[in-house]
């Protein structure tokens, strides 16, 4: 390994641990956190940065989902069936989608809707700490066609912002699916790492057309230390949640996430 390539892999050790401690906290995969950091930190460019993050989060998520697995069985998880296959067809569209377009769009129009959607997650984090549903709701609206077409439209749009960003989108699915459904938050968590896999999936695979797709294999010390630094700091913020006030948590990290984004992207901005 060369000196340039082990500085790379520290970095995204430390970085990664950071991120992942961030996550473990809050119960996300950090990848909203990861994108900014990819960008202004080690000096990705957007679309590459895009998909190093899909291939990090489809390696968190699927981590995640076995770990998940001695908990919540997966034929527990299989009675909500209906409900992941109405999100999912929508969603797999909607990255599907979003992912040609990423590859198409040039890099400063790409810029400033990557930074537009990491400020609306930004936002969405502090509305739904403030909203609070708890661990249940009552679903939004009956089973039936309403409903499905309401899941379908918000698959589409969660679908295509996981594409964009290449984040797993559980800020997303997890409210829709508890307030949509009336799904157990618990295993809404569950649900929306089943959703998110295959969904991801279909991101990277329109994305491995792209030019970009190359930094998976120039960047191999960088992914390989930020890997390992995002299992252990998840691991270490997931024991820590005993120790820190949850209550403004969410907060303060999104407004991190906000200057995060502000800084790395302000390029777009200015031109």
């Amino acid at each position: 390994m060369s000196h340039h390539s082990g500085k790379r892999a520290v970095g995204g050790f430390v970085a990664g641990g950071a991120i992942g401690a961030l996550g473990g906290l809050i119960g996300l995969g950090g990848a909203e956190f990861r994108l900014p950091v990819l960008k202004g930190v080690f000096h990705l460019e957007t679309l590459e940065a895009v998909i190093f993050n899909k291939a990090m989060s489809l390696i968190v998520v699927t981590v995640a989902l076995i770990a998940r697995s001695v908990t919540i069985l997966s034929t527990e998880l299989f009675e909500y069936w209906p409900i992941a296959l109405n999100l999912l067809a929508g969603s797999l569209i909607g990255a599907w989608l979003a992912a040609g377009s990423a590859i198409r769009m040039n890099a400063k129009t790409l810029d400033y809707v990557v930074f537009s959607l990491l400020v609306g997650l930004a936002a969405l984090m502090i509305v739904q700490h403030l909203a609070n549903p708890g661990p249940t709701a009552e679903p939004m609206l009956d089973d039936g066609t309403v409903r499905w077409v309401a899941g379908f439209v918000a698959g589409l749009g969660i679908g295509a912002i996981a594409a964009f960003l290449g984040v797993a989108g559980g800020e997303l699915l997890i409210p829709t699916i508890t307030l949509l459904y009336g799904v157990d938050i618990r295993l809404a968590g569950s649900l929306s790492l089943a959703i998110s896999l295959p969904t991801m999936l279909v991101g990277m695979l329109r994305y491995a057309g792209a030019d970009a797709f190359t930094v998976l294999g120039r960047e191999r010390s960088l992914f390989t230390g930020m890997g390992l630094g995002s299992a252990a700091g998840a691991v270490a913020g997931g024991l820590a949640i005993g120790l820190v006030a949850p209550d403004w948590l969410i907060v303060l990290l999104a407004g991190i996430l906000l200057l995060s984004a502000w800084k790395a992207f302000g390029d777009a901005r200015r031109n």
